[in-house]
């Protein structure tokens, strides 16, 4: 048997890419069967068709959008199988236990959004230091729940808590970033909540179990 392996198979126009490939894969339009089909190539003028005993896997990520594109023709010919984080596969840094960060983490997500943007393990997968988890969250978490939530800080807070997020501007302090001057909508400003992560290097043991002990 042969495998072949599409990643991120969503990314271009699938039904253009396959053309009249589509048909050929049907399994009992494959060589060997008794509803077997050949094409002409139309360079070659060969005749084409797909073997019974290869294995067309594609991937694809469930958060993006363009997964909806795929036609029912194409989705007629695959079966669709989940594959779900599997916090279990994680171990322990020290006392931070990263079965249950993720967890608490992906929890959250599936509330704020939905369960097709949780996090995968693979994040965790290798680290063995708080430094390694550090560099995972400053470099790839966070982006990426950046970008999930677009900037909104807030969501982000609720998610990692006040060791990560935290205002900028606290107490009276916008009063005085702002000019004196008469302003319809200056109290709007005023009261506005602006959040910043807090440096990496402040992210300790405690700070990352504070996320899931709550």
């Amino acid at each position: 048997h042969f495998v072949l392996v599409i990643d991120e198979i969503n990314r271009g126009n699938v039904s253009a890419i396959f053309g009249e490939l589509i048909t050929l894969i049907e399994t009992d339009k494959r060589k060997g069967e008794k509803e077997a089909v050949a094409l002409q190539l139309p360079y070659s003028k060969l005749n084409f068709s797909v073997p019974n005993n290869l294995f067309l896997i594609g991937t694809m990520n469930t958060a993006d959008r363009s997964a909806e594109a795929l036609d029912n023709a194409l989705r007629r010919r695959f079966n669709f199988i989940e594959l779900a984080p599997e916090p279990k596969l994680l171990h322990k840094i020290g006392q931070i236990d990263l079965a249950e960060l993720l967890t608490a983490i992906n929890t959250r997500i599936e509330i704020l959004l939905n369960k097709d943007y949780q996090i995968g393990h693979a994040y965790f997968m290798n680290l063995k230091t708080v430094f390694d988890l550090q560099q995972v969250f400053e470099n790839k978490l966070i982006p990426q729940l950046q970008e999930y939530f677009y900037g909104d800080w807030g969501k982000i807070g609720l998610i990692l808590g006040k060791a990560f997020v935290r205002s900028k501007y606290m107490d009276n302090s916008y009063r005085k970033l702002f000019a004196d001057f008469s302003y319809d909508a200056r109290d709007e400003y005023e009261g506005q909540v602006i959040y910043e992560i807090t440096d990496s290097m402040s992210w300790d043991e405690v700070a990352f179990m504070k996320i899931y002990e709550v």
